[in-house]
């Protein structure tokens, strides 16, 4: 398994039950590919850089995990059709091992 680190922003007017319903998915997505989640690091809100689908702000939560190179494509399929998420990125670190 490959070191992994995805970083994603939702709107900071979501509640609290639709940001934890987008970390269960993400957990999931995870766990069926076998992986693990090595560390979740919520960095609440910051200012963007620029305008984003209306929005001036974002609530950032970054994540460390463990996944086979095959289950990264569909994390990221499950992150681009979560509507909450606005934005995310995943990068292979591999200085982690």
């Amino acid at each position: 398994m490959k070191a992994y680190e995805l970083l994603f922003f939702v709107a900071p007017t979501l509640d609290e039950e639709t940001r934890a319903n987008v970390m269960k998915r993400i957990e999931g997505v995870v766990a069926e590919g076998k992986g693990t989640i090595d560390n979740v690091d919520v960095w609440g809100k910051r200012k963007l850089a620029y305008e984003i689908n209306n929005l001036t702000d974002g609530d950032y939560t970054l994540i460390d995990f463990h996944i086979d190179p095959q289950s990264v494509a569909e994390l990221d399929r499950v992150l681009r059709i979560t509507d909450a998420v606005e934005r995310h990125m995943i990068v292979a670190r591999p200085d982690r091992a």
